[in-house]
């Protein structure tokens, strides 16, 4: 199991390498970029869908279910991201490769579980340029001056989860989540006739501390089928920045940007609120055969900002997100047939994004299908996941992202801390 475990470390960290950059969207300049989606494969392939409790698969959307592992389970993921973006005169079409979650499932005893692992929290990246036409009033001349925007970085958190089984339903959980990381804007302008142009660049460097409560709740309902639900809460937060900005004037004659001259432009540390969450799913079905299942999350993301006072153009709203979702294993323990032991998931999402433009809401929506491939023995699967979806629109001056997701995640789960009769 370790060496799996290390192997699968090396695997993914080299398929990360090629791209630094966990997303491409250019709405990921506002805020602390996009917030990525904190949870496991499996639950992404269902809609995000977090309601479902798992022996042997892990659920770190909500801390409850550590409780419910009887194995010791390692999970990793990582996606390859497809994107094209549009506006009403212009499109462009990026490429990512991103990692997505680590993370580790210990049960202690019967009725305790712990977790640890790392999530990327928040991603930014995008490159915008365009070109303006000015004519020149005095001899009737045209000059043309480029903009390029650029950005990159993102926040990472570690975390450490501690669950419990109150009763043989009822599991009760939470966890405490450290946030890192560093994020930097350039932009640069220059005229095409002319040596040199001002590149103005912005850094942050973030630090936080968030906490996540989980409760998750089955019965039985008939002989075969079982009633889940799941409720999770997250209290408001805080990110301390520590800004910093620099204009520099820059060579661009060489087709490279070499900077000439170097000022620091003084700007006040900020602080970012992180918005309180509230979920709450149900789900029905038999265990190990099927389920289906909805849930709604509420953000408040009023309460969130940019990362420097003087950047406009932008507000927050309250948002929501639904999903929906579910699961389906012809027969979990056939010895005949490796088809009729994967599992089929598929699902639904929709969320209002919380960013505001041009007085739009920013939405998004998507569906999802994946699969649960059983490697050696029926405890290791290789999950793969599938998602397309829309956000945004290119009207009123925004931009429209149509994306492909493909999702790749081994789960590999086995007892560990058992002493051997034999040597």
């Amino acid at each position: 199991m370790i060496k799996k475990v290390i192997v699968s470390i090396c695997l993914l960290f080299s398929l990360a390498t090629f791209a630094q950059e966990g997303t491409s969207s250019p709405y990921s300049f506002y805020g602390i970029g996009d917030i990525k989606f904190k949870g496991t494969i499996e639950n992404r392939s269902m809609g995000s869908l977090s309601v479902l409790p798992d022996s042997i698969h892990l659920n770190i959307q909500n801390p409850a279910h550590f409780a419910s592992l009887r194995l010791t389970t390692f999970g990793i993921g990582g996606t390859y991201a497809n994107s094209k973006s549009e506006t009403e005169t212009q499109d462009a079409k990026a490429r990512r490769v991103s990692f997505d979650y680590l993370a580790i499932g210990i049960p202690v005893g019967k009725k305790l579980g712990i977790g640890f692992g790392l999530i990327p929290y928040s991603s930014l990246g995008y490159k915008i340029g365009k070109t303006e036409y000015v004519i020149n009033s005095s001899n009737d001349t045209i000059r043309s001056i480029t903009s390029k925007y650029d950005g990159i970085g993102g926040i990472n958190k570690v975390f450490v989860a501690l669950a419990y089984q109150i009763t043989k339903n009822l599991n009760f959980g939470a966890d405490i989540q450290y946030n890192f990381g560093t994020i930097e804007t350039n932009s640069l302008k220059y005229q095409t006739d002319i040596q040199y142009g001002s590149r103005e660049k912005n850094t942050s460097d973030l630090r936080g501390v968030n906490f996540d409560f989980g409760l998750a709740y089955q019965t039985r309902i008939g002989k075969k089928n079982t009633l889940f639900s799941s409720f999770t809460y997250s209290p408001e937060s805080k990110l301390s920045l520590g800004n910093s900005r620099t204009v520099q004037i820059v060579d661009v004659s060489t087709g490279s940007v070499i900077p000439i001259q170097t000022q620091e432009i003084p700007v006040e540390d900020t602080t970012i609120k992180i918005p309180s969450k509230l979920s709450f799913g149900l789900g029905f079905g038999e265990v190990k055969k099927w389920m289906v299942g909805g849930e709604v999350t509420f953000i408040n993301n009023s309460v969130m900002s940019n990362r420097f006072n003087d950047i406009a153009g932008s507000s927050f709203e309250n948002s929501k997100r639904y999903s929906l979702g579910g699961y389906f294993i012809p027969n979990y323990n056939s010895y005949s047939s490796y088809y009729k032991r994967i599992v089929y998931r598929g699902g639904l999402r929709y969320e209002n994004t919380g960013l505001v433009l041009q007085n739009k809401s920013i939405n998004d929506f998507a569906g999802n299908i994946g699969l649960g491939l059983p490697l050696s023995g029926i405890f290791t699967n290789i999950n793969v996941g599938l998602e397309i979806g829309k956000r945004g629109t290119k009207y009123y001056n925004l931009v429209e992202e149509n994306y492909v997701n493909l999702s790749i995640g081994l789960s590999l789960s086995d007892r560990w801390f058992v002493k051997r009769k034999y040597d």
